[in-house]
Protein backbone atom coordinates (compact mmCIF):
# COMPACT_ATOMS: atom_id res chain seq x y z
CA UNK A 1 0.00 0.00 0.00
CA UNK A 2 1.27 3.60 -0.95
CA UNK A 3 1.89 6.61 1.96
CA UNK A 4 1.53 10.04 2.02
CA UNK A 5 3.17 11.71 5.18
CA UNK A 6 2.24 15.12 5.54
CA UNK A 7 5.55 17.31 6.30
CA UNK A 8 4.41 20.34 6.30
CA UNK A 9 1.53 22.62 5.21
CA UNK A 10 -0.36 20.70 7.84
CA UNK A 11 -2.75 23.10 10.40
CA UNK A 12 -0.73 25.59 9.21
CA UNK A 13 -0.94 27.52 5.71
CA UNK A 14 2.88 27.49 4.70
CA UNK A 15 5.82 24.87 4.57
CA UNK A 16 4.10 22.44 1.67
CA UNK A 17 6.11 19.22 1.61
CA UNK A 18 4.16 15.81 0.95
CA UNK A 19 6.36 12.23 0.57
CA UNK A 20 5.11 9.76 -1.27
CA UNK A 21 5.98 6.41 -1.01
CA UNK A 22 5.09 3.53 -3.27
CA UNK A 23 7.17 -0.05 -2.83
CA UNK A 24 10.97 1.18 -3.14
CA UNK A 25 10.35 4.30 -4.65
CA UNK A 26 9.93 7.82 -2.90
CA UNK A 27 8.97 11.26 -4.33
CA UNK A 28 8.05 14.98 -2.76
CA UNK A 29 5.38 16.85 -3.95
CA UNK A 30 6.85 20.55 -2.70
CA UNK A 31 9.64 21.67 -0.45
CA UNK A 32 8.25 24.54 0.72
CA UNK A 33 9.44 27.16 3.67
CA UNK A 34 7.49 27.70 6.88
CA UNK A 35 6.91 30.92 7.59
CA UNK A 36 5.02 32.98 10.41
CA UNK A 37 5.25 32.44 14.23
CA UNK A 38 8.75 31.53 15.34
CA UNK A 39 7.91 28.22 16.22
CA UNK A 40 7.28 27.61 12.52
CA UNK A 41 10.22 29.64 11.11
CA UNK A 42 12.68 27.22 13.06
CA UNK A 43 11.23 24.47 11.29
CA UNK A 44 12.94 25.00 8.24
CA UNK A 45 16.41 24.41 9.76
CA UNK A 46 15.37 21.07 11.04
CA UNK A 47 16.98 17.73 9.58
CA UNK A 48 14.39 16.37 6.92
CA UNK A 49 12.82 13.03 8.63
CA UNK A 50 13.75 11.36 4.95
CA UNK A 51 16.91 10.39 3.35
CA UNK A 52 16.90 13.30 0.54
CA UNK A 53 19.75 11.68 -1.62
CA UNK A 54 16.68 8.19 -1.95
CA UNK A 55 14.46 10.54 -3.33
CA UNK A 56 13.32 9.55 -7.50
CA UNK A 57 12.22 13.01 -7.77
CA UNK A 58 10.01 16.38 -6.75
CA UNK A 59 7.21 17.88 -8.22
CA UNK A 60 6.90 21.61 -7.66
CA UNK A 61 3.21 23.35 -7.75
CA UNK A 62 4.45 26.24 -8.43
CA UNK A 63 7.43 29.26 -7.39
CA UNK A 64 6.23 30.78 -4.09
CA UNK A 65 8.61 30.38 -1.11
CA UNK A 66 5.99 28.22 0.93
CA UNK A 67 6.29 25.62 -2.11
CA UNK A 68 9.84 26.33 -3.53
CA UNK A 69 11.70 27.59 -0.39
CA UNK A 70 13.28 24.73 0.78
CA UNK A 71 14.01 22.97 -2.27
CA UNK A 72 17.83 24.42 -2.11
CA UNK A 73 18.42 23.43 1.49
CA UNK A 74 17.50 19.96 0.39
CA UNK A 75 19.69 19.74 -2.28
CA UNK A 76 22.53 20.80 -0.31
CA UNK A 77 21.40 17.85 2.40
CA UNK A 78 21.93 15.36 -0.82
CA UNK A 79 19.25 15.66 -2.92
CA UNK A 80 20.10 14.97 -6.50
CA UNK A 81 17.22 13.69 -9.00
CA UNK A 82 14.74 15.51 -11.02
CA UNK A 83 12.72 18.57 -9.87
CA UNK A 84 9.80 19.20 -12.32
CA UNK A 85 7.48 21.75 -12.98
CA UNK A 86 5.54 23.85 -15.45
CA UNK A 87 7.80 26.04 -17.74
CA UNK A 88 7.26 29.31 -16.25
CA UNK A 89 7.63 27.51 -12.94
CA UNK A 90 11.64 27.11 -14.09
CA UNK A 91 12.15 30.31 -15.09
CA UNK A 92 10.00 32.59 -12.20
CA UNK A 93 12.29 29.67 -9.71
CA UNK A 94 15.14 30.88 -10.48
CA UNK A 95 14.33 34.74 -9.81
CA UNK A 96 12.68 34.14 -6.14
CA UNK A 97 15.13 31.27 -5.40
CA UNK A 98 18.45 33.78 -5.93
CA UNK A 99 16.66 36.55 -4.40
CA UNK A 100 15.51 34.74 -1.47
CA UNK A 101 19.34 33.52 -1.16
CA UNK A 102 20.19 37.05 -1.65
CA UNK A 103 17.71 38.65 0.96
CA UNK A 104 18.89 35.96 3.69
CA UNK A 105 22.64 36.29 3.31
CA UNK A 106 21.50 40.14 3.28
CA UNK A 107 19.65 40.32 6.67
CA UNK A 108 22.34 37.66 8.12
CA UNK A 109 25.53 40.11 7.75
CA UNK A 110 22.96 43.02 9.03
CA UNK A 111 22.65 40.73 12.26
CA UNK A 112 26.09 40.04 12.31
CA UNK A 113 26.96 43.59 11.66
CA UNK A 114 24.47 44.97 14.06
CA UNK A 115 24.86 42.19 16.61
CA UNK A 116 21.10 41.82 17.14
CA UNK A 117 21.30 37.60 17.02
CA UNK A 118 21.62 35.28 19.43
CA UNK A 119 23.84 32.75 16.77
CA UNK A 120 27.59 33.65 15.99
CA UNK A 121 27.49 34.09 13.26
CA UNK A 122 24.20 34.28 11.62
CA UNK A 123 23.61 31.89 8.89
CA UNK A 124 21.30 32.01 5.92
CA UNK A 125 19.19 29.03 5.07
CA UNK A 126 20.73 28.42 2.29
CA UNK A 127 23.29 30.90 -0.46
CA UNK A 128 23.61 31.42 -3.93
CA UNK A 129 25.69 27.94 -4.53
CA UNK A 130 23.09 26.33 -3.46
CA UNK A 131 20.74 27.48 -5.60
CA UNK A 132 22.66 27.34 -8.34
CA UNK A 133 23.51 23.62 -7.84
CA UNK A 134 19.22 23.15 -7.71
CA UNK A 135 18.89 24.82 -11.01
CA UNK A 136 20.81 22.30 -12.84
CA UNK A 137 18.76 19.57 -11.67
CA UNK A 138 15.03 21.61 -12.70
CA UNK A 139 12.94 20.15 -15.86
CA UNK A 140 9.95 21.74 -17.35
CA UNK A 141 7.21 19.57 -17.96
CA UNK A 142 4.02 21.44 -20.10
CA UNK A 143 0.63 21.19 -18.64
CA UNK A 144 -1.18 18.20 -19.59
CA UNK A 145 2.02 16.35 -20.58
CA UNK A 146 2.03 12.70 -19.01
CA UNK A 147 5.69 12.30 -17.56
CA UNK A 148 6.68 8.43 -16.40
CA UNK A 149 9.10 8.76 -12.84
CA UNK A 150 9.81 5.08 -12.29
CA UNK A 151 7.31 1.79 -12.55
CA UNK A 152 5.42 2.79 -9.56
CA UNK A 153 4.56 6.77 -10.24
CA UNK A 154 3.28 8.98 -13.49
CA UNK A 155 2.04 12.20 -13.25
CA UNK A 156 1.05 15.42 -14.98
CA UNK A 157 0.28 19.17 -14.16
CA UNK A 158 -3.30 20.76 -14.19
CA UNK A 159 -3.46 24.58 -14.89
CA UNK A 160 -4.49 25.74 -11.10
CA UNK A 161 -4.60 29.14 -11.86
CA UNK A 162 -3.33 31.37 -8.89
CA UNK A 163 -0.24 32.64 -10.46
CA UNK A 164 1.79 32.05 -13.63
CA UNK A 165 3.17 28.67 -14.31
CA UNK A 166 1.46 27.44 -11.27
CA UNK A 167 -0.63 23.91 -11.50
CA UNK A 168 -2.01 20.55 -9.41
CA UNK A 169 -0.13 17.37 -9.70
CA UNK A 170 -2.30 14.75 -11.12
CA UNK A 171 -0.25 11.51 -9.61
CA UNK A 172 -0.68 8.00 -10.94
CA UNK A 173 0.64 5.58 -8.65
CA UNK A 174 0.71 1.54 -9.91
CA UNK A 175 1.26 -0.84 -7.51
CA UNK A 176 -0.08 -4.58 -7.31
CA UNK A 177 -0.78 -4.65 -10.42
CA UNK A 178 -3.52 -2.22 -9.90
CA UNK A 179 -3.24 1.93 -10.51
CA UNK A 180 -4.58 4.88 -8.29
CA UNK A 181 -4.69 8.68 -9.10
CA UNK A 182 -3.99 11.01 -6.77
CA UNK A 183 -4.30 14.45 -7.12
CA UNK A 184 -2.47 17.54 -4.93
CA UNK A 185 -4.32 20.82 -5.79
CA UNK A 186 -1.58 23.16 -4.92
CA UNK A 187 -3.01 26.80 -4.65
CA UNK A 188 -5.77 26.42 -6.25
CA UNK A 189 -6.94 30.34 -7.78
CA UNK A 190 -9.81 32.48 -7.96
CA UNK A 191 -12.09 31.86 -10.99
CA UNK A 192 -12.26 35.77 -13.59
CA UNK A 193 -9.47 36.49 -11.08
CA UNK A 194 -7.21 39.79 -12.55
CA UNK A 195 -4.52 37.76 -15.00
CA UNK A 196 -4.62 34.48 -14.38
CA UNK A 197 -7.48 31.79 -16.14
CA UNK A 198 -9.65 29.82 -14.11
CA UNK A 199 -8.40 27.01 -12.42
CA UNK A 200 -9.31 23.66 -14.59
CA UNK A 201 -11.72 21.91 -12.77
CA UNK A 202 -10.88 18.85 -10.57
CA UNK A 203 -10.73 15.48 -11.87
CA UNK A 204 -11.96 12.35 -9.85
CA UNK A 205 -9.12 10.48 -8.09
CA UNK A 206 -9.92 8.43 -4.96
CA UNK A 207 -7.39 11.02 -2.75
CA UNK A 208 -7.68 14.58 -2.94
CA UNK A 209 -5.15 16.75 -1.10
CA UNK A 210 -6.53 20.58 -0.96
CA UNK A 211 -5.78 23.82 0.08
CA UNK A 212 -8.01 25.44 2.55
CA UNK A 213 -6.33 29.00 3.19
CA UNK A 214 -9.58 30.43 2.47
CA UNK A 215 -11.60 27.37 3.64
CA UNK A 216 -13.91 29.78 6.35
CA UNK A 217 -14.24 32.87 4.18
CA UNK A 218 -15.97 34.18 1.09
CA UNK A 219 -13.94 37.15 -0.52
CA UNK A 220 -15.89 40.01 -0.80
CA UNK A 221 -17.59 41.02 -4.61
CA UNK A 222 -16.86 44.10 -3.89
CA UNK A 223 -15.21 45.72 -7.11
CA UNK A 224 -11.41 45.90 -7.30
CA UNK A 225 -10.76 48.91 -9.32
CA UNK A 226 -12.94 50.47 -7.07
CA UNK A 227 -11.18 49.99 -3.96
CA UNK A 228 -8.11 50.38 -5.17
CA UNK A 229 -9.31 54.02 -6.54
CA UNK A 230 -10.50 54.88 -3.50
CA UNK A 231 -7.34 54.27 -1.55
CA UNK A 232 -5.26 56.09 -4.09
CA UNK A 233 -7.55 58.99 -4.22
CA UNK A 234 -7.80 59.60 -0.41
CA UNK A 235 -3.87 58.82 0.28
CA UNK A 236 -3.18 61.33 -3.08
CA UNK A 237 -5.08 64.00 -1.01
CA UNK A 238 -3.22 63.81 1.54
CA UNK A 239 0.28 63.93 -0.44
CA UNK A 240 0.85 61.10 0.74
CA UNK A 241 2.91 57.87 -0.56
CA UNK A 242 0.88 54.74 -0.87
CA UNK A 243 3.31 51.74 0.45
CA UNK A 244 2.44 47.90 -0.95
CA UNK A 245 3.59 44.75 0.41
CA UNK A 246 3.40 42.56 -2.62
CA UNK A 247 4.68 39.18 -3.27
CA UNK A 248 7.21 39.69 -5.99
CA UNK A 249 5.83 37.13 -8.50
CA UNK A 250 2.13 37.66 -9.19
CA UNK A 251 0.41 40.10 -7.13
CA UNK A 252 3.24 42.63 -8.12
CA UNK A 253 2.07 42.24 -11.78
CA UNK A 254 -1.48 42.54 -10.70
CA UNK A 255 -1.29 45.40 -8.97
CA UNK A 256 0.84 47.30 -12.15
CA UNK A 257 -2.01 45.74 -14.55
CA UNK A 258 -4.97 47.06 -12.27
CA UNK A 259 -2.89 50.25 -11.96
CA UNK A 260 -2.62 50.94 -15.43
CA UNK A 261 -6.14 49.83 -15.82
CA UNK A 262 -6.91 53.14 -13.73
CA UNK A 263 -4.73 55.30 -15.76
CA UNK A 264 -5.75 54.21 -19.39
CA UNK A 265 -9.26 54.00 -18.40
CA UNK A 266 -9.51 57.83 -17.42
CA UNK A 267 -10.42 57.43 -13.57
CA UNK A 268 -6.99 58.89 -12.65
CA UNK A 269 -4.19 61.18 -13.94
CA UNK A 270 -0.76 59.23 -14.30
CA UNK A 271 1.12 59.03 -11.15
CA UNK A 272 4.74 57.49 -10.09
CA UNK A 273 4.95 54.07 -9.58
CA UNK A 274 8.09 52.43 -8.08
CA UNK A 275 9.07 48.81 -8.04
CA UNK A 276 11.50 48.31 -5.61
CA UNK A 277 12.25 44.35 -5.86
CA UNK A 278 15.01 42.88 -8.14
CA UNK A 279 13.27 39.55 -7.88
CA UNK A 280 9.34 41.65 -9.01
CA UNK A 281 11.50 43.35 -12.18
CA UNK A 282 12.69 39.92 -13.05
CA UNK A 283 9.26 37.80 -12.88
CA UNK A 284 7.29 41.21 -14.42
CA UNK A 285 9.75 40.10 -17.69
CA UNK A 286 8.86 36.69 -17.30
CA UNK A 287 5.29 37.46 -17.36
CA UNK A 288 5.67 39.57 -20.71
CA UNK A 289 6.99 36.38 -22.19
CA UNK A 290 3.86 33.91 -21.79
CA UNK A 291 1.22 35.97 -23.07
CA UNK A 292 -0.49 33.30 -23.60
CA UNK A 293 -0.90 31.62 -20.21
CA UNK A 294 -2.38 34.90 -19.25
CA UNK A 295 -6.61 35.54 -19.34
CA UNK A 296 -6.16 39.44 -20.43
CA UNK A 297 -3.99 40.64 -22.78
CA UNK A 298 -0.74 42.64 -21.51
CA UNK A 299 -1.22 46.17 -23.86
CA UNK A 300 -1.40 48.64 -21.44
CA UNK A 301 -2.27 52.74 -22.18
CA UNK A 302 -0.79 54.16 -25.31
CA UNK A 303 -0.07 50.68 -27.31
CA UNK A 304 2.59 50.15 -24.48
CA UNK A 305 2.85 46.94 -21.90
CA UNK A 306 0.38 47.33 -18.85
CA UNK A 307 3.78 46.63 -16.93
CA UNK A 308 5.87 48.84 -18.70
CA UNK A 309 4.75 52.09 -18.43
CA UNK A 310 6.48 55.48 -18.75
CA UNK A 311 4.84 56.36 -15.06
CA UNK A 312 6.71 53.51 -13.81
CA UNK A 313 9.98 53.36 -12.20
CA UNK A 314 12.30 50.10 -11.70
CA UNK A 315 14.82 49.91 -8.69
CA UNK A 316 17.55 46.97 -8.36
CA UNK A 317 20.09 48.64 -6.24
CA UNK A 318 20.25 49.48 -2.29
CA UNK A 319 21.21 53.01 -3.62
CA UNK A 320 18.25 53.41 -5.45
CA UNK A 321 16.07 51.67 -3.04
CA UNK A 322 17.39 54.34 -0.47
CA UNK A 323 16.91 57.63 -2.53
CA UNK A 324 12.98 56.10 -2.07
CA UNK A 325 13.07 57.61 1.61
CA UNK A 326 13.43 61.37 0.80
CA UNK A 327 10.25 60.91 -2.11
CA UNK A 328 7.18 62.95 -1.10
CA UNK A 329 3.32 62.02 -2.59
CA UNK A 330 1.95 61.46 -4.85
CA UNK A 331 3.59 57.98 -5.74
CA UNK A 332 3.13 54.51 -4.69
CA UNK A 333 6.17 52.09 -3.65
CA UNK A 334 5.60 48.50 -4.65
CA UNK A 335 7.88 46.38 -2.83
CA UNK A 336 8.29 42.67 -1.40
CA UNK A 337 8.09 40.99 1.15
CA UNK A 338 4.52 40.56 0.33
CA UNK A 339 3.71 38.92 4.36
CA UNK A 340 6.45 41.88 5.54
CA UNK A 341 8.68 38.95 6.76
CA UNK A 342 12.11 40.24 5.35
CA UNK A 343 13.20 42.33 2.45
CA UNK A 344 13.01 46.59 1.42
CA UNK A 345 9.71 46.37 2.35
CA UNK A 346 10.18 46.46 6.03
CA UNK A 347 12.71 49.59 5.63
CA UNK A 348 10.08 51.40 3.81
CA UNK A 349 7.36 50.94 6.70
CA UNK A 350 10.19 51.86 8.80
CA UNK A 351 10.33 55.29 6.89
CA UNK A 352 6.53 55.52 5.86
CA UNK A 353 4.38 54.11 9.02
CA UNK A 354 5.40 56.85 11.36
CA UNK A 355 3.62 59.68 8.63
CA UNK A 356 -0.34 59.72 8.89
CA UNK A 357 -0.58 60.93 5.16
CA UNK A 358 0.83 58.16 4.39
CA UNK A 359 -1.01 54.24 3.41
CA UNK A 360 -0.24 50.64 3.77
CA UNK A 361 -2.55 48.50 1.29
CA UNK A 362 -2.26 44.66 2.15
CA UNK A 363 -2.87 43.21 -0.88
CA UNK A 364 -2.70 39.61 0.17
CA UNK A 365 -2.93 36.56 2.96
CA UNK A 366 -1.22 37.50 5.84
CA UNK A 367 0.15 34.00 8.09
CA UNK A 368 -0.38 34.41 11.94
CA UNK A 369 2.70 35.60 13.65
CA UNK A 370 3.64 38.05 10.49
CA UNK A 371 4.28 42.17 10.86
CA UNK A 372 1.31 42.35 7.89
CA UNK A 373 -1.19 40.11 10.02
CA UNK A 374 -0.39 42.67 13.12
CA UNK A 375 -0.69 45.59 11.23
CA UNK A 376 -4.26 44.64 9.88
CA UNK A 377 -5.22 43.75 12.87
CA UNK A 378 -4.89 46.91 14.20
CA UNK A 379 -1.27 47.12 16.27
CA UNK A 380 -0.12 50.76 16.77
CA UNK A 381 3.73 49.96 17.19
CA UNK A 382 5.30 47.80 14.28
CA UNK A 383 8.67 45.85 15.37
CA UNK A 384 11.05 46.34 12.62
CA UNK A 385 14.86 45.15 13.23
CA UNK A 386 14.56 45.09 16.78
CA UNK A 387 13.10 48.54 16.89
CA UNK A 388 9.65 49.90 17.51
CA UNK A 389 7.96 52.08 15.01
CA UNK A 390 4.69 54.03 15.99
CA UNK A 391 2.05 53.59 13.22
CA UNK A 392 0.24 57.00 12.51
CA UNK A 393 -0.48 55.88 8.56
CA UNK A 394 -3.35 54.47 7.10
CA UNK A 395 -3.95 50.53 7.65
CA UNK A 396 -6.06 48.89 5.38
CA UNK A 397 -6.50 46.02 2.83
CA UNK A 398 -7.48 45.21 -0.99
CA UNK A 399 -10.66 42.99 -0.37
CA UNK A 400 -11.13 40.19 -2.50
CA UNK A 401 -7.06 40.60 -4.25
CA UNK A 402 -6.33 37.10 -3.12
CA UNK A 403 -4.91 34.14 -5.13
CA UNK A 404 -6.29 31.89 -3.52
CA UNK A 405 -10.00 30.45 -3.81
CA UNK A 406 -13.00 30.78 -1.22
CA UNK A 407 -14.74 28.20 0.51
CA UNK A 408 -17.48 28.25 -2.56
CA UNK A 409 -14.58 28.59 -5.43
CA UNK A 410 -13.14 25.08 -3.70
CA UNK A 411 -16.04 23.21 -3.81
CA UNK A 412 -17.01 24.63 -7.51
CA UNK A 413 -13.32 23.33 -8.25
CA UNK A 414 -14.41 20.08 -6.87
CA UNK A 415 -17.88 20.12 -9.33
CA UNK A 416 -16.27 17.70 -11.72
CA UNK A 417 -15.44 14.75 -9.08
CA UNK A 418 -18.99 12.72 -9.55
CA UNK A 419 -17.55 9.45 -8.33
CA UNK A 420 -16.72 9.93 -4.74
CA UNK A 421 -12.87 9.80 -3.13
CA UNK A 422 -11.90 7.66 -0.55
CA UNK A 423 -10.55 10.82 1.13
CA UNK A 424 -10.13 14.65 0.87
CA UNK A 425 -7.23 16.18 3.04
CA UNK A 426 -7.31 19.61 3.56
CA UNK A 427 -4.02 21.08 4.14
CA UNK A 428 -2.57 24.45 3.68
CA UNK A 429 -4.77 26.04 5.80
CA UNK A 430 -4.99 27.46 9.32
CA UNK A 431 -6.97 24.33 11.75
CA UNK A 432 -10.49 26.76 11.42
CA UNK A 433 -10.22 27.24 7.71
CA UNK A 434 -9.21 23.37 7.39
CA UNK A 435 -11.64 22.48 9.14
CA UNK A 436 -14.43 24.90 8.00
CA UNK A 437 -13.81 23.38 4.45
CA UNK A 438 -13.54 19.94 5.38
CA UNK A 439 -17.22 20.34 7.02
CA UNK A 440 -18.58 21.98 3.85
CA UNK A 441 -17.44 19.60 1.71
CA UNK A 442 -18.49 16.96 3.89
CA UNK A 443 -21.95 18.46 4.06
CA UNK A 444 -22.18 19.82 0.12
CA UNK A 445 -20.83 16.78 -1.48
CA UNK A 446 -20.79 13.79 0.83
CA UNK A 447 -17.06 13.43 0.52
CA UNK A 448 -15.06 12.00 3.61
CA UNK A 449 -12.63 14.19 4.78
CA UNK A 450 -9.60 14.67 7.22
CA UNK A 451 -7.31 17.71 8.11
CA UNK A 452 -3.88 15.75 8.59
CA UNK A 453 -1.61 16.79 11.40
CA UNK A 454 2.26 17.76 10.67
CA UNK A 455 4.44 14.26 9.98
CA UNK A 456 1.07 12.04 9.56
CA UNK A 457 1.49 9.47 7.47
CA UNK A 458 -1.93 8.24 5.53
CA UNK A 459 -1.82 4.64 3.30
CA UNK A 460 -3.36 5.89 -0.35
Amino acid sequence: MARLTFLGAARTVTGSQYLVEAGDHRILIDSGMFQGEKTLRLRNWAEPTFDPAKLDAMILTHTHLDHIGRVPRLVKQGFKATIYCTPPTVALAEVLLKDAAHLQQEDAEYLNRKGLTKHQPALPLFDDQDVEATMKLFSALPLGETRKLSDAFSFSFRDAGHLLGAASVDLRISEGGRERRVLFSGDVGRFDAVLTKDPELAPEAEHLIVESTYGNRTHAHVPILDQLEGVLKRTFARGGVLLIPAFAVGRSQQMLFLMDQLVSSGRLRPFPIHVDSPMAIDATRIYAQFPEAHRVSLSGALGQSAFHGKWVSFHRSRAESQALNTMKGPAVIISSSGMLSGGRILHHCRIRLPKPENTLLITGYQAVGTLGRALLDGTRVARIHKGEVPVLAEVTDLKGMSGHADAGEIVRWLSAVKATPKMVFLTHGEEESAFALADKITRERGFATRVPELNETAEI
